[in-house]
């Protein structure tokens, strides 16, 4: 399996750090033991210029007398200082011998969420992957794999397992896999590997940290769920007063559920991979509220049938063949300061344009043509916390079918979040559907339960997004 070189490239760096702070701990105690010599030496040294003065008491009796009681204080003195210095070593000697077996691996946690739902429609009627009437899905469980590589760069994986729809196994991923740099000059960051490309404003968190239950209908449609790409991606942070964040990356893919990846063919050529970016800044409106904004893009000039064929209820197929992406978002938060551990306000909204290029076949009669279908989706949210655990808020969603812009779909979604701990949370959630019947899908009522916790270290943790 592919993750055993993974764990094994984790041994040999856990080994190599040990190594290293056991050598440099070594070097600190010679260092110590030869003070400690040179110290002893010195003693030796005015011991014996004390007897010589001594014999020649003689010659100069009172000046003798007063070296004498000059070199006694030296001695103490050095006698106290070869005492601390010992006690150093044996400290730290000590401690060397005291390190924990697991003081140097990588932190490690577990994440995993439980939603229990009841839907008012079966799947046939709701486009969905889960069954309708009572449903209990375990979504997903993370384990999160983080260190630093060493004082230049930082390594992570997400290793997701999920359960199957219809069978109810679970599958096993690598969910990302990157190294990140941290000591670029010119505030750039660079980050390769399989990780979430940074579009939009929840395009790229996982699903447990979102501010409600589901990812929003636009984000899975425009985008395939998260934003998972195998890449690069550069980050700038751009030296102004004001902040500014620009990033722009590449990647085979553009994210992580169907209709992805885009078939490379025998060759994959620079025009088949993606390119997507974003520019964002924040403003401190006042001590109490902050506004961030902003503008993101994507674009693959040749996906060459991302998906494969898409079946249209008309019989024909959609085969994709350029994918364009636009998205603008705006953020609003109000986050009092004497009182921040129990309320705030999050008002979140983005905006996203779709404007695939794709083949149409045979449909509703005609020859096989390019076609171009522009469709637009927001999602707009209030968040409010009340209490130190407790927060509530609305969600609305309204998207155009990327596939077909006349079919449109809103959905309304009021929640309640129990936050038991920072590691322990309970959601409630009620959505009303409302589709237009283009494609012949139904109206739907759904009550969602999530229970979502973490064990271990876990950096991102629940944020108030």
């Amino acid at each position: 399996m592919k993750i055993f070189p993974v764990l094994l490239l984790c041994l040999i760096a856990t080994a190599t750090t040990f190594k290293t702070y056991a050598q440099k701990t070594e070097s600190s105690n010679d260092s110590l033991r030869h003070q400690i010599e040179l110290m002893q030496r010195q003693i030796g040294a005015l011991s014996n210029g004390a007897l010589a003065e001594d014999a020649a008491k003689t010659a100069d009796r009172n000046m003798g007398a007063e070296q004498k009681s000059d070199d006694k204080k030296l001695i103490l003195d050095l006698q106290d200082q070869i005492q601390e210095l010992t006690e150093k070593v044996n400290s730290v000697s000590e401690a060397q011998k005291q390190s924990k077996p697991n003081e140097f691996n990588p932190s490690i946690g577990l994440v995993g969420e439980v939603v229990t739902s009841y839907h008012s429609q079966g799947k046939a009627e709701t486009g969905s992957d889960r069954p309708g009437g009572i449903d209990v899905n375990a979504r997903s469980v993370e384990l999160n794999v983080a260190a630093s590589v060493d004082p230049f760069a930082k390594g992570y994986a997400v290793i997701n397992a999920s359960a199957d729809p219809v069978t109810g196994e679970a599958t096993m991923g690598i969910e990302e896999a990157a190294l990140q740099t941290n000591s670029l000059p010119g505030n750039l960051e660079l980050k390769a590997g399989r990780f979430f490309g940074e579009f939009g404003r929840l395009g790229y968190i996982h699903d447990h940290e979102l501010p409600f239950v589901n990812r929003p209908l636009v984000l899975d449609q425009y985008i395939g769920g998260e934003s998972r790409s195998d890449g690069f991606q550069v980050n700038w942070l751009v030296p102004l007063p004001q902040y500014v964040s620009v990033t722009a990356g590449a990647g085979d893919q553009f994210g992580a559920d169907a209709p992805n990846p885009a078939n490379p063919g025998d060759i994959r050529q620079f025009g088949e991979l993606n390119y997507w970016g974003r520019a964002s800044t924040y403003f401190d409106l006042s001590p109490d509220w902050q506004a961030e904004m902003g503008v993101s893009g994507l674009y693959n000039p040749s996906t060459e049938d991302r998906g494969g064929a898409l079946v249209q209820p008309d019989g024909g197929t959609l085969t994709e063949k350029k994918r364009r992406l636009a998205g603008a978002d705006f953020s609003l938060k109000w986050v009092p300061l004497r009182n921040n551990q129990f309320q705030s306000l999050t008002w979140g909204t983005e905006g996203l344009f779709s404007d695939n290029m794709f083949l149409d076949s045979v449909s509703k009669g005609r020859s096989p043509a390019d076609t171009s279908v522009g469709a637009w989706g927001v999602y707009s949210y209030v968040t409010y916390k009340f209490s130190r655990e407790w927060s509530a808020g609305f969600l609305y969603e309204w998207v155009e079918n990327y596939q077909n812009a006349s079919d449109r779909t809103a959905q309304y979604s009021p929640y309640i979040t129990w936050a038991l701990s920072h590691w322990n949370q309970l959601r409630l959630q009620y959505t009303h559907t409302e589709s237009n019947h283009v494609l012949g899908l139904a109206n739907d009522d759904a009550i969602y339960m999530q229970w979502s916790w973490i064990i271990g270290s876990h950096s991102h943790g629940w944020q108030q997004r």
